[in-house]
């Protein structure tokens, strides 16, 4: 078995080639954030307050979309502590940063600072994993989905990005809720619900049609971008016995102008090593990690890494590879086969109980 190692180990490692000033907070990462806030309001007003053409309102849609989807990504940075330290401030910051996509700071730091870092790519403890075939026997649903064609269900899996991340939220309020002491629960359902009461709120002052062009269709194409980075994140790699972040992660690039704009959201691996790093520094931690490792280390362009997952599926098989239990046909993960640039499969063999299982959901 290949030899894991955890993030502590490998932080460890590099920390001494770091500048101090790495591990300090950069409140300056606030003023592209005022920004894009400031573009908000003013998109929103603008559409509100005149009777424009759908094409100029489609096109304030689109800057909307790209500004929530930025103002997630620093909200993510400043709700790990990068930006400000201050316990309240952070929060306060947080909540205003991820408004648009009505996630509630306690709700965010219970399930991704404390849940999904601590457990990255554990079948049984992250909940941002995917399943694997053990759980396709437990599931009536899951053995439904895996009945659709893998193309239709291919489909449907990229058109459903536009959705994902606001339904997850929703989804991670109801997994999370019994773990919050008492006197947070009220709190963490508050903070869930305040964004959704402002947008809606908003829905009745300037009607349907500027509501879908201010918030809705914005929401939609945030989803999407978010998105598109989150299911690059891990999705290609294995599920792990230890949380080695060079095993299940994975850094794609894009143009350094869209770094920029995204708070380096792509460079993952390296926010899995240090996540309490400002991500202005994630490139200087990438180049000693290519010099250390450069064996282990995954990136790939952010286009080539979404084609992948199109050409692949979603359920594990024994850990380390993917399965499309339907066909039988199984696919290599990233360091376990899996060559992005020619996908290719193998056939599960068909005395084995997957085999058994992938003969049921054929049926």
């Amino acid at each position: 078995m290949k030899k894991f190692h955890s993030f502590g180990w490998y932080a460890a490692q590099i920390s001494p080639y770091l500048p101090k000033k790495a591990f300090q907070p950069t409140p300056s990462r606030l003023f592209l954030g005022l920004v894009y806030l400031l573009t908000v309001l003013s998109g929103i007003l603008v559409i509100s307050l005149f009777d424009l053409h759908v094409i100029w309102n489609t096109l304030i849609s689109v800057v909307l979309g790209f500004s929530f989807a930025a103002l997630g990504f620093l909200g993510h940075e400043i709700l790990h502590g990068t930006v400000v330290r201050t316990p309240w401030l952070r929060d306060f910051l947080g909540a205003v940063a991820f408004w648009p996509l009505c996630t509630g700071p306690k709700l965010w730091r219970k399930w991704h600072n404390a849940t999904h870092h601590v457990h990255t790519q554990n079948e049984e403890k992250d909940p941002d994993a995917w399943p694997s075939m053990s759980k396709l026997a437990q599931s009536r649903l899951l053995r439904w989905i895996y009945k659709i064609p893998f193309t239709i269900r291919a489909f449907f899996a990229f058109s459903s990005l536009t959705i994902m991340f606001t339904f997850h939220s929703i989804r991670m309020l109801g997994y999370f809720r019994k773990q919050f002491q008492p006197k947070n629960r009220a709190i963490v359902f508050l903070q869930f619900m305040l964004p959704w009461i402002s947008w809606i709120g908003l829905l009745f002052i300037v009607g349907f049609a500027n509501w879908f062009f201010s918030f809705l269709l914005p929401l939609l194409i945030a989803n999407f971008i978010v998105m598109s980075y989150i299911s690059t994140n891990h999705r290609l790699n294995p599920l792990v016995p230890v949380n080695d972040p060079l095993a299940n992660s994975l850094s794609v690039t894009v143009p350094k102008w869209v770094d920029f704009l995204h708070f380096n959201f792509s460079y993952h691996t390296e926010h899995h090593l240090f996540p309490s790093m400002s991500s202005k520094y994630y490139p200087l931690v990438k180049e000693h990690i290519k010099r250390m490792w450069p064996d282990r280390y995954h990136e790939m362009p952010m286009l080539k890494a979404l084609w992948a997952l199109w050409k692949t599926p979603r359920l594990y098989y024994q850990q380390n590879e993917l399965v499309e239990p339907r066909q039988g046909n199984v696919y290599g993960s990233l360091g376990n086969g899996l060559n992005p640039s020619s996908i290719e499969y193998r056939k599960i063999e068909p005395g084995t109980q997957e085999g058994r299982i992938s003969s049921e959901t054929d049926r």
